[in-house]
């Protein structure tokens, strides 16, 4: 039979029914990008080697538990496990900084750098990501300042004025909004790298 035919739904669709064929398949055709991809991340082989056997590991204990739904979308889908265990690596092995939390919240000036190599540029991808989550459990009022002020570089003044309050409501919706990301933070357990 043409191994080539044979569309990665099939295949994965083949496994699931106890083809154990039907994975070594997908694992030949698509190792090279996967690798690829890995190393390009880590610029260690002997890591990269492991993330790439992780990655399977996880795709096998989806697979096995009939948690995979993401169908014809196979590629994106180991893709997308790698790179999430590539951010795992760099966090396990602190190769970034942790946010100490002390003071004026730091975590906001990683989303500001503007050099960055392709392993912070993953990490800021996935800085970025996190910290919107966060943002979006605060309560409305906080999270209308502190946008204001992260991201659009508005001034306490400025803020005030379009919101209708005073400064010092405006600066103490910021300084609880600040209080409210760590305590969420902290609630989950989350660790922000730079």
């Amino acid at each position: 039979m043409q191994y080539e035919l044979i569309s990665d739904a099939n295949l994965v669709s083949n496994y699931i029914k106890g083809n154990e064929s039907a994975l070594e398949i997908l694992i030949t055709r698509h190792k090279q990008k996967i690798y690829s991809f890995i190393y390009s991340k880590v610029y260690d082989k002997d890591v990269a080697e492991d993330i790439f056997q992780d990655t399977f590991i996880k795709v096998i204990k989806t697979l096995k538990r009939g948690s995979y739904n993401e169908e014809g979308k196979f590629l994106p889908w180991v893709m997308r496990i790698s790179h999430n265990l590539v951010i795992d690596f760099f966090r396990k092995n602190k190769r970034m900084p942790k946010f100490d939390n002390a003071g004026e919240f730091s975590i906001f000036s990683v989303l500001s750098d503007t050099s960055l190599n392709a392993e912070k540029s993953i990490i800021k991808e996935q800085v970025e990501t996190d910290v919107r989550r966060l943002v979006d459990e605060l309560p409305e009022d906080q999270k209308e300042v502190l946008l204001m002020r992260i991201y659009n570089d508005m001034s306490f003044k400025e803020i005030s004025d379009r919101t209708g309050v005073s400064i010092n409501t405006a600066l103490g919706r910021m300084r609880y909004a600040l209080i409210n990301l760590r305590k969420i933070i902290d609630k989950h357990n989350i660790v922000l790298t730079n």
